[in-house]
């Protein structure tokens, strides 16, 4: 026998939460239905993101509508109605931005509106995709279902975004470690070097003069440089917001080595992920690539979508289409052809999904093997300089104090 954490709701919709004795989770679960409750968490720690606070840099938008998507599927998988769902959600939810956002989605559902019109109140929380599959959820009668793979959808989303994040911290810290160990031996240690041989008035060696010449224009311009380097960057975060900048930048990012390789492939998965989800609700076709296109982050590969929503119109089906456009890996168009000629096409875009989200953490992984040494090689290189040099130094003034 083991305690295992819970948190379930009463019938009064009142939430309870504690510790109970049993020999498995689900007999936990079981045990707190024959005491009328309905369970929403039985496990072997508390589960975060309730009663025990997330740190707040890892809130957000995406957690919460993540929680709130979990919480409904199961609420309404136990039969509870909707108005007490969110009701019970509202409760529920610890930020308190967020809760105003449920709230107001009830009230609205209260005055006769749609639950999925009362979502789309609320566009920064909820995307089109998701007001979309909750309307197709709704004209079918099945909302228990469509939440269940609305869950699904974000947690494999933020699951992959949170993996090329955490991916990408570590090279960062390395370039900005390596680079402020460089700034640093510049600005303050090379200096008190050129200090020594200017009041002894020895002669400096040439690659000791370099680096002080080095240290010398960083005092001077390092400022002016800095400032140049930010103005820049505003400039081109200005540009980027453009149409023009923004098309740019993004046929800029798919052709970088390794690194575009593995945007395409994400943002592939992220197509088909949206699309299993869409299709699977009886969204129609032309209109789940329309929905598609725009949760995509790279705009050439969602402007291309549009191509393929004509061909479907046209009776082409999607693949040769999608094959046509260019920018989705030629495995993409493969799948979705064995698709159409199956009758199969939600399955194959599920697959779709799990083999370009695995290929993208492939990719990241091999770039990042490949990144890191790459990174302590070139600031080991130049750390090893600007020690060279100051060690040339320090022979060169114990030879003549010899």
């Amino acid at each position: 026998m083991a305690a295992f954490y819970f948190r379930a709701v009463s019938p009064e919709g009142k939430v309870r939460t504690g510790t109970l004795a049993g020999a498995s989770e689900r007999e936990v679960a079981r045990e707190l239905r024959r005491q009328g409750l309905i369970p929403i968490y039985v496990g072997s720690q508390p589960r975060r993101g309730f009663a025990w606070r997330l740190p707040a840099w890892r809130r957000g938008r995406r957690r919460d509508v993540l929680f709130f998507t979990q919480e409904l599927a199961t609420l309404l998988g136990a039969g509870v109605p909707l108005d007490r769902a969110l009701a019970i959600t509202s409760e529920l939810t610890e930020r308190g931005e967020f809760r105003q956002v449920v709230q107001d989605v009830l009230r609205v559902l209260k005055g006769g509106k749609s639950l999925a019109d009362s979502l789309a109140t609320h566009p920064e929380y909820f995307s089109e995709l998701y007001v979309n599959i909750v309307r197709a959820g709704e004209a079918g009668g099945a909302l228990a279902p469509v939440f269940e793979r609305l869950s699904e959808f974000e947690r494999t989303r933020d699951e992959l975004r949170n993996y090329i994040l955490s991916s990408m911290i570590y090279p960062a810290l390395l370039v900005l470690v390596g680079l402020g160990s460089i700034t640093l031996m510049l600005y303050f240690v090379v200096p008190r070097f050129a200090q020594v041989f200017e009041e002894s008035r020895l002669r400096m060696p040439a690659a000791t003069a370099a680096l002080v010449e080095a240290s010398n224009l960083l005092k001077r311009f390092g400022w002016m440089a800095l400032a140049a380097v930010a103005g820049a960057v505003a400039g081109l975060r200005l540009y980027l917001r453009t149409p023009q900048g923004r098309w740019w930048w993004d046929g800029l990012r798919l052709r970088l080595p390794l690194l575009g390789d593995a945007l395409r492939r994400a943002e592939t998965a992220r197509f088909a992920r949206a699309m299993q989800t869409l299709v699977a609700n009886g969204v129609p076709l032309v209109q789940s690539l329309r929905i598609a296109a725009a949760i995509l982050a790279n705009r050439r590969m969602a402007q291309s979508l549009q191509a393929v929503a004509q061909g479907v119109k046209r009776g082409e089906g999607i693949a040769g289409p999608l094959r046509k456009t260019g920018q989705f890996p030629a495995l993409a168009a493969h799948l979705l052809s064995v698709g159409e000629e199956t009758g199969r096409l939600e399955e194959m875009f599920g697959r779709m999904a799990e083999i370009y989200e695995n290929d993208t953490r492939t990719a990241i992984r091999r770039f990042t093997t490949l990144f890191e040494p790459l990174v302590i090689l070139v600031m080991g290189v130049m750390v090893g300089i600007l020690v060279l040099s100051m060690l040339l130094a320090i022979t060169s003034i114990n030879e003549v104090a010899i």
